[in-house]
């Protein structure tokens, strides 16, 4: 019987999200500089059957997708290694691993661009969810990216040595909160504020850009130092976007984490929960780690480089 199994990374945002979604990117530009890593959503195709789903959350996503792509008579199901509403960009994960699942099944080459797309087309047409594109690039080409936004999006893959890429996972902690993220009501709220253009929220995106910008450069040179100060600075940003956005328990990881040598900590996607990412200085990760880990569970990764791939 034929099987068709697609797998897409997650990602960690390390600075700029909120800057590629619309209209913010559109008017001022975007940027957003991210690491896809290895949890993934993976798409299952088979002959003869129905379309199922691991999760109640994804069957929604799920029924979306195979209708679009007018596919029939197959069986579909969806698998997760993560936790769902953890800020990863799991949904996008998930549709890229469906589109790519409905590509392969055809025997179509994967165009990783259109697939992105298509992902959030999904997402905002027929789910009715508001939200950037960052999280579809990263699903689809993996790796490090600088992503640039605008009418168009310019992908550029960050050349990371095996050594940054090795130090980056062993002095990053990613904790996962157990709370659920709010991130369609936190992104209109912001996206209202913006409109209004309150100086509080122009000027901390506009921030929060640049920042990017910076930690991209940082990475490159494998000065993890400077990335783990920079991802700071953008969590006070980011934080400063709407009074959901922090919870006390991500003030009190970040408290923690900082106390006992962290050099940053921010919390992933639209957050009002989700997983916090913290940059340790060299000597102190196992400190870290004792100080936040009974606040959450610790999520292991590594970089993933490949992006979208078949595992069948």
């Amino acid at each position: 019987m034929k099987t068709v199994k697609v797998r897409a990374p997650t990602r960690i945002d390390l600075g700029g999200g909120w800057t590629d979604v619309p209209p913010y990117c559109d008017n001022e530009g975007g940027f957003v500089c991210n690491l896809a890593i290895d949890r993934y959503a993976t798409a299952t195709l088979s002959a003869n059957g129905e379309v199922g789903a691991t999760s109640s959350a994804d069957a929604p996503l799920m029924q979306a997708a195979f209708r679009r792509a007018g596919i029939a008579g197959v069986r579909g199901s969806l698998e997760n290694d993560f936790p769902l509403g953890a800020g990863l960009g799991g949904s996008s994960a998930a549709s890229a691993a469906l589109l790519g699942a409905f590509a392969a099944w055809r025997d179509e080459p994967w165009d990783h661009c259109q697939i992105a797309e298509e992902g959030r087309r999904i997402e905002v047409e027929e789910l009715g969810v508001a939200g950037g594109r960052q999280d579809h690039y990263a699903s689809t080409h993996g790796g490090a990216l600088a992503l640039t936004f605008s009418s168009t999006v310019d992908v550029r893959r960050i050349a990371l040595s095996a050594e940054t890429r090795a130090d980056f996972e062993r002095r990053s902690l990613l904790l996962y909160t157990g709370e659920s993220r709010i991130s369609g009501s936190n992104i209109t709220e912001v996206l209202r504020a913006y409109a209004d253009r309150e100086p509080r929220v122009v000027n901390s995106l506009a921030r929060m850009r640049t920042l990017a910008e910076e930690i991209c450069a940082s990475l490159e040179d494998g000065d993890l130092d400077s990335v783990g100060t920079l991802v700071g600075e953008h969590w006070r940003h980011q934080r400063a976007l709407h009074p959901a956005i922090p919870t006390p328990l991500i003030d009190e990881i970040v408290s923690r984490a900082y106390a006992n040598g962290a050099l940053g900590s921010k919390a992933m996607g639209a957050s009002g929960g989700g997983c916090v990412l913290v940059i340790s200085a060299e000597n102190s990760v196992e400190r870290v780690r004792a100080a936040i880990a009974p606040l959450g569970t610790i999520v292991p990764f590594r970089i993933d480089t490949e992006g979208l791939a078949r595992c069948d």
